[in-house]
């Protein structure tokens, strides 16, 4: 990627919108705005974190929670969540002209389409394995992303690839009969699926919290992380 400075004699609101700002990646100071720039379109052009933290976990496991209390400690300004399952529903919605609001509710109309949108998942991901990472972390800005759910190995390549000397990933682990307390019980197709699958044989995590419920213990075990995070600023 190249990093060029265009100039200007104008305040921010003449140039750009926040939103536009962001979803392009453009990042502002007054009198000259920097703006990531690649040969190709601007669709093309992918952010360049300081930090990502790549999250996976079993369903029940409190990859949420946990994910959810390092960006409480971190900050808005300095860190965001990416979900990578957020725009699959929207793109499916999308090419499939269904409503988007019915299709993220817990009604009947989701699962008349499940299996039809799992399938179109991972068509497209055979396809293109990047494709649902590239949409979640575009138009991100900020330095340190915490990416909450990721469930294959071509989601750690990805980020691996892309981002090397800056992606580190977290294995968020609890026993079952936690998981069983949270609300888990084993569903066939489900929990014996790649989603869920997917990354039990790694082995190479940089870090793996235990999360059984201690509030304490897992600030402690996160500390690592949140310092590492706090370097970025």
């Amino acid at each position: 990627m190249w990093v060029t400075q265009l100039h200007f004699d104008v305040e921010p609101q003449d140039v750009l919108t926040s939103q536009s700002v962001r979803h392009f990646g453009f990042v502002y100071t007054r009198g000259s705005l920097t703006v990531p720039f690649s040969p190709g379109s601007m669709a093309d052009v992918q952010p360049t974190p300081r930090l990502v933290l790549v999250f996976s976990g079993k369903r029940k496991s409190g990859k949420d929670h946990v994910t959810n209390l390092l960006h409480a400690r971190l900050g808005a300004p300095l860190s965001s969540i990416l979900r990578l399952s957020a725009p699959l529903k929207q793109h499916f919605a999308q090419d499939h002209s269904l409503d988007l609001d019915l299709l993220l509710g817990p009604g009947p109309y989701k699962e008349r389409f499940r299996s039809e949108m799992i399938q179109w998942g991972e068509d497209q991901r055979r396809n293109d394995p990047g494709y649902f990472c590239r949409l979640a972390t575009r138009g991100a800005t900020e330095p340190v992303w915490i990416i909450s759910d990721a469930r294959r190995s071509t989601d750690l390549t990805w980020f691996r690839t892309q981002y090397p000397d800056k992606t580190r990933t977290i294995r968020v682990q609890c026993s079952d009969q936690i998981r069983t307390t949270r609300g888990w019980s084993f569903t066939e197709g489900v929990d014996d699926a790649e989603s869920e699958c997917g990354l039990d044989q790694v082995q190479d995590w940089d870090w793996i919290i235990k999360n059984e419920g201690d509030t304490e213990d897992l600030e402690r075990q996160l500390r690592p992380v949140i310092d590492l995070a706090l370097k970025q600023d």
